[in-house]
């Protein structure tokens, strides 16, 4: 990256271009993850197959999402971003198009498999292209509106649900068939995507030095930052997905203390609650270049306590949609920091896999969320199911924000290749 472009605050149409296809790509990803969350009641009926198992095809992908971090990473960090994405771009679209014509539950559950690998790998990959290129100052800002993209492809998912469901009266197949064309748009802005400077600047001083990425990543320090960001990140991910994976099914069942709301007003809930979420990871994410990273984490996760009493045990349509919107806020909020957080924390060497990779290993653990809220619910209802998992997790990721570091705003063109990026250019320090 340029010193021009480290100064300037605005993009040039390289960035430009690189930034919307990570926004698009990981808007998709989500897209086509929530899918599932919204229909997985009616393909179990379709399937004969109990909600508990069905739970499982959230399970799978998430598990599956550290393998992709791993393969597309390593590889995007010896031969660069650019053709690791566009192939990862094509692959889960593939696969996210065939659901549409899974014939049961067992093929249905390995395409979610394969799928997860794919979005594992377009993650780590697009957040590390977008915040090498971005202007390090601005960085939160692009940052939240880069994570919004997941909350945005949720959004896009439940209206597409709205469309294809009320509307027309299809069925779940049809909200599979309609990913294939947003990811086609994502692969065609990619592919104007130039490669990145820091990468190949990375990858000759690391001929000079003759340093290996195994060598990068078995240093004691990064290694034991990779530890404590995996911990932090399935803090998040059980954070986040304990106020969204259950929630459309918790709106609409009539059991276990559910709302019982029909499907429509459910799905314009859903819509709502993303929106709250969209605005929070933009808000949070653009104030962490002002106040860090850390503390707007912190708080975030510290507003989503007093929200859980609305979101979880409302009992109107009303409060329901005011509850969930603003847990969304502060959640996603929270969220907004973390592709410029983590990537800051990493060092440039292996950057296409450290940020993804501690992401989707936390992933991992926060995988049985659903299936142990969906197993929660017969007995303590689904407002204690989610109160308790998401309230913990809450805490969790304030305790662990704290006692971590940051590296707010670092120049990834100062950083060495072979030292960790906790140890920052002026004017950034860690706090």
């Amino acid at each position: 990256m340029s010193d021009t472009a480290t100064v300037s605050t605005r993009l040039n149409p390289d960035q430009r271009n690189a930034f919307i296809a990570s926004l698009l790509g990981w808007m998709m990803d989500a897209f086509d993850y929530f899918i599932i969350v919204l229909v997985y009641a009616d393909i179990g009926a379709e399937f004969g197959v109990p909600l508990e198992q069905m739970a499982f095809l959230t399970t799978i992908t998430l598990i599956m999402r550290p393998v992709g971090a791993y393969l597309f990473g390593l590889w995007a960090d010896r031969i660069g971003r650019r053709v690791p994405l566009m192939v990862d771009v094509c692959f889960y679209s593939i696969v996210g198009f065939l659901c549409a014509f899974a014939p049961n539950f067992t093929v249905l559950f390995i395409l979610r498999l394969l799928y997860g690998i794919g979005m594992g790998g377009e993650w780590g990959l697009g957040a590390a292209l977008t915040m090498e290129k971005v202007p390090r100052t601005r960085r939160g800002l692009y940052s939240g509106i880069l994570q919004a993209g997941y909350s945005a492809g949720y959004l896009l998912a439940a209206l597409a649900f709205l469309l294809v469901h009320s509307v027309f009266g299809l069925n779940w197949r049809w909200m599979f068939a309609l990913s294939i064309l947003p990811a086609l748009i994502t692969l065609i802005i990619r592919s104007r995507v130039k490669e990145s400077e820091v990468w190949v600047n990375t990858r000759e001083r690391m001929r000079k030095a003759d340093t290996s990425i195994r060598r990068v990543f078995f240093d004691g320090r990064v290694l034991r930052r990779f530890v404590y960001l995996v911990l932090l990140m399935a803090a998040f991910n059980w954070m986040s997905h304990g106020t969204q994976d259950i929630y459309p099914t918790f709106l609409k069942s009539t059991e276990n203390g559910g709302a019982g709301l029909d499907a429509a007003t459910a799905g314009w809930i859903a819509v709502v609650y993303n929106i709250g979420a969209i605005v929070g990871c933009i808000v949070l994410g653009s104030l962490s270049d002002r106040w860090g990273r850390k503390a707007t984490i912190i708080l975030g996760a510290a507003l989503t306590l007093p929200i859980i009493p609305i979101f979880a045990f409302s009992q109107t349509a009303g409060l329901l949609c005011l509850g969930s919107a603003l847990i969304q806020f502060t959640t996603q909020g929270a969220w907004g920091a973390i592709p410029a957080h983590l990537n800051e924390m990493s060092p440039n060497a292996i950057r296409g896999f450290y940020p993804g990779v501690t992401y989707q290993l936390g992933n991992v653990i926060a995988a049985f969320n659903l299936p142990i809220q969906q197993a929660l619910a017969p007995q303590l209802g689904y407002g204690w199911a989610m109160a308790s998992t998401v309230g913990i997790a809450a805490i969790a990721v304030i305790l662990l924000t704290a006692f971590g570091k940051q590296a707010k705003a670092i120049d990834f063109t100062a950083a060495d290749a072979v030292t960790p990026a906790a140890t920052p250019a002026a004017p950034a320090s860690p706090r």
